[in-house]
């Protein structure tokens, strides 16, 4: 135990975390020349095409020194604020961590989110200034940051590139001699953590585990503590860049395990794993439960594809934890899915991947977030969709959800930045400069405010210099009000969403006009009406389709063409009676991107 390390690797997006990985399994030979491709332990196309890590990937590396052989688990991290859960994850099963700052961007908002998160976890903490090699590189000011930050020595802090491989062995020092070995008892009852699963079409679902106390052998009767259930460990063994069967594992491991379930329920992350003969009397404590930010109901295009739909998620859910999903109806789409995500960016790679894992082309409705209703009896109620919005003659209150947001920027936006946050309900808390070119913003939002553009807008009112992350602190009343679109005075319930009343109309004259330009034109005259209870706020026509039905009538009296026109008329008003309005699956697509 004492030759083992377990570390991750965190930093904000786009700091160079999956590049440092790639030259350390390069400089450990874990990896051939043949097989080595940057990003190589991303292995989903869509982490390669959007280049950014959207799943933590750990791996076994071994490394030379002093004539000892180490071995190292890593876990490389996303960097982007939609994934953090996966971060709490990883940090929960290691003893260090390197905290990895791009020396030609220095501290950004995530990289104080993600260092606080290991402090909490008594990580030993490594900072490392990356891609040093660029001739925009700002070391000194950069370990300044980063000494306010710690309140380390400057000695301490390591200089590499990424990609160079340039200062990669002072690192792999430093974890040997900083990061602490893991502590546990191999002879104690087993006790290890599932950090992470995935689900195999052949061998069923496969738990990612850090054992704490113990030993796990091959057909050892494992379970689970959560459900009680048993299961035969068919295979165990060390992850590699392909996995590598063993048969022992003891404190201090990190590994994987195969039971043969298919049933995505029976394993969950976060569980302990224990031994049925002899189980542990504790679980693991230090993980966190997920806290999705933004609902959106996702629907099967086609309502026979519902349990097809169902399977995708349960699989989905194995892979990443964060996603979950309860059954809900609509009276516009059918039956389909209630979703919580973390995010925007979250919910836009569950419906790729949904699409290219799963062939699963989903419907999905307007996002938002979930708040606490109260009636006047005082009675809470949890509204995660706005039908779920008591009748507002019994509703005494409506309570949303509020973040800190920390914002980090150069002084020349302080402006423009209080400004956006600002029309999005904020205020500001705190202002303070790190150095004389970065200032600190701390903020306080409504979440509903920042769900659709606010990270866009941010960026580009910063020519992209700024970074946001957030996190949630308390539900405060506020005056919500359910803004609902009717078709020819029908409601359509997936449109329907809660907005604050002073952003109602303006919103709801947005969305209207947006619809009239995606409906196609019917037979008969199709109102768009934005209504607030009884009132209407807004309000479109889509005129009818006609035929020229005086096409015939040459010349003569204009009493001929007023009678045929009369009758047009007459038939047009009994259709528009009678008549539904389609509403394309474009549409409910075309909604969601209001902010563009």
């Amino acid at each position: 135990m004492k030759n083992i390390r377990n570390f991750c690797i965190i930093a904000h997006i786009d700091h160079g975390k999956s590049t440092l990985a790639d030259r350390m399994l390069e400089m450990t030979n874990a990896i051939s020349e043949r097989e080595m491709q940057s990003q190589a332990l991303d292995d989903m196309d869509l982490e390669r095409e959007r280049g950014i890590t959207i799943k933590a990937h750990a791996i076994q590396i071994q490394h030379e020194h002093e004539g000892e052989t180490y071995i190292f688990n890593l876990i490389d991290t996303p960097g982007h604020v939609d994934f953090s859960y996966e971060v709490s994850r990883s940090i929960a099963a290691c003893e260090g961590a390197l905290l990895l700052v791009d020396a030609t961007q220095g501290v950004q908002a995530q990289t104080i989110s993600n260092l606080y998160l290991a402090i909490e976890h008594d990580l030993e903490i490594i900072p490392v200034l990356n891609k040093i090699d660029m001739p925009s590189a700002m070391v000194e000011e950069v370990s300044e940051e980063v000494i306010d930050l710690l309140g380390c020595d400057p000695d301490d802090i390591l200089t590499a590139s990424g990609k160079t491989g340039e200062g990669v062995d002072k690192i792999f020092e430093a974890i040997i001699n900083r990061i602490p070995a893991p502590e546990g008892d191999p002879e104690a009852p087993l006790q290890a953590m599932i950090f992470d699963s995935v689900f195999d079409k052949y061998r069923g679902v496969i738990a990612y585990f850090r054992i704490f106390n113990g030993k796990i052998r091959k057909n050892d009767m494992v379970q689970f503590f959560s459900n009680k259930k048993n299961l035969q460990a068919n295979e165990i063994g060390v992850l590699k860049m392909i996995q590598q069967p063993e048969k022992e594992l003891s404190a201090g491991a990190v590994g994987y395990v195969i039971t043969g379930t298919k049933d995505s329920s029976d394993i969950k992350v976060g569980d302990t794993l224990t031994l049925q003969e002899n189980p542990t009397p504790t679980p693991v404590k230090g993980f966190e439960e997920v806290k999705p930010m933004v609902f959106a109901g996702i629907f099967p295009i086609d309502n026979d594809d519902f349990e097809d739909l169902r399977d995708a998620l349960e699989k989905l859910q194995l892979n990443d934890a964060s996603l979950i999903f309860a059954p809900e109806t609509s009276a516009a789409l059918g039956f389909g899915f209630r979703c919580g995500f973390l995010g925007m960016l979250h919910l836009e790679i569950i419906q790729e991947r949904l699409e290219r894992e799963f062939d699963q082309n989903v419907i999905t409705t307007v996002p938002n977030v979930g708040y606490f209703a109260y009636n006047k009896k005082g009675e809470e109620i949890i509204v995660n969709n706005p039908s779920e919005l008591p009748d507002p003659t019994v509703l005494d209150r409506v309570e949303e959800p509020y973040i800190q947001a920390q914002i980090i920027t150069s002084p020349d936006y302080i402006g423009p930045i209080m400004g956006l946050c600002m029309e999005k309900r904020g205020m500001i808390k705190n202002q303070v400069y790190l150095t004389t070119n970065r200032v600190e913003l701390t903020f306080e939002l409504p979440l509903a405010e920042i769900v659709f553009d606010f990270y866009d807008k941010l960026k580009t009112i910063s020519r992209g210099y700024a970074s946001f992350d957030y996190t949630p602190i308390d539900y405060r009343a506020s005056d919500l009000v359910k803004l609902d679109i009717k078709l020819n005075s029908e409601a359509v319930d997936a449109f329907s969403s809660l907005i604050h009343r002073d952003k109602a109309a303006a919103f709801g004259r947005r969305l209207c006009k947006r619809l009239k330009e995606i409906l196609p034109r019917q037979q008969f005259q199709i109102a768009i009406q934005a209504a607030i209870g009884a009132k209407i706020v807004a309000r479109e026509t889509i005129s009818a389709l006609r035929k020229d039905v005086t096409a015939k009538c040459y010349g003569g009296d204009i009493s001929r063409k007023r009678k045929l026109l009369e009758k047009q008329k007459a038939g047009k008003k009994r259709m528009r009676e009678v008549g539904n309005v389609q509403v394309p699956q474009k549409a409910f697509l075309d909604v969601l991107k209001l902010g563009d």
